[in-house]
């Protein structure tokens, strides 16, 4: 099917994309990977008038450190995120979530802006963002403001974004040296979206402490979207299995076996979430154009 007629506008800055949209009001839509747009429009979901696309837009796609925070602009695309040196070194859970997103294809247009902004309860990122307790930057006529990703996801489909507003950033405070992380998720065998996402993250004082946070998202949640985050503290020099066994999690979904027993996966002390932080880094997804083109006539050697 093929989306109704509509007018697009590339806008060079953020002040002239939020303009367009308080111009056109209802009548517009913000086009950046097209992911998620793209899919609805084609099935006449919604008819926008305008198109209004963000995705040249420099200073959305931009990733850095300013303020002892991370900042991750919303035009940065899956793949950017998954092989930022910047974003291994200081927010490891981050880039593992990216690279576990769809496929080569998805990652290369897909943007955090664009999923985050979307608040699809099948979507990855989500759950990343909470168990690291981002904060989302929102920008429109009345100024510049930021929310909490708590506070960010409203509903199915429903964030914090109020109309005339555009969600131009992410950040996050940097991931202290003596962490670990897991991004888990089991997938739905023909799309790869998250039927159930699990973000865990564990940190160690330089006195033995540990601190642990989780977010886990179900995507069967039929009336509400609501990514629940869990939290559980310890004090123990040495944390044993027994101590870091995560009970809420078992709510994850009676219909889905292994997410009963995945926390203890993940806080087990012998597991990702324990001994990733003295890892090497993985190494990142190969993208299409490194991919070697295969001729179909002629047999490979």
């Amino acid at each position: 099917m093929y989306p109704s007629e509509f007018e697009y506008h590339r806008a060079a800055s953020i002040k002239e994309a939020i303009g367009l949209i308080q111009q056109y009001g209802d009548d517009a839509k913000l086009l950046s990977g097209g992911h998620s747009l793209l899919p609805i429009l084609k099935m006449r979901l919604a008819q926008p008038r305008h198109l209004v696309d963000i995705a040249r837009i420099a200073e959305l796609g931009r990733i850095a450190e300013q303020g002892g925070r991370i900042v991750v602009g919303a035009a940065a695309r899956h793949h950017q995120v998954h092989t930022s040196e910047l974003i291994w070194s200081k927010l490891g859970l981050l880039a593992e979530c990216a690279g576990n997103i769809g496929d080569v294809q998805v990652r290369n247009r897909g943007t955090i802006g664009g999923s985050l902004g979307h608040s699809d309860p099948a979507a990855d990122y989500p759950a990343a963002v909470l168990a690291l307790e981002g904060e989302v930057r929102l920008e429109g006529p009345s100024g510049v403001r930021s929310v909490k990703a708590a506070d960010f996801f409203v509903d199915l489909m429903t964030t914090a974004i109020q109309p005339g507003e555009i969600l131009t950033a992410v950040s996050f405070a940097p991931l202290p040296a003596a962490a670990g992380y897991a991004y888990l998720k089991h997938r739905q065998p023909a799309s790869g979206f998250a039927m159930v996402g699990v973000a865990a993250l564990l940190t160690l004082d330089q006195g033995g402490k540990c601190q642990a946070r989780a977010s886990e998202l179900p995507a069967s949640a039929r009336r509400r979207f609501a990514p629940r985050r869990s939290s559980a503290r310890s004090t123990a020099r040495h944390p044993t299995a027994k101590r870091w066994r995560m009970r809420p999690y078992m709510r994850l979904t009676a219909s889905i076996r292994w997410a009963t027993f995945m926390p203890h996966q993940i806080f087990a002390p012998n597991s990702r979430a324990f001994t990733r932080g003295a890892r090497s880094k993985p190494q990142p997804r190969e993208r299409c154009a490194d991919r070697k083109p295969v001729n179909p006539g002629k047999p490979e050697k």
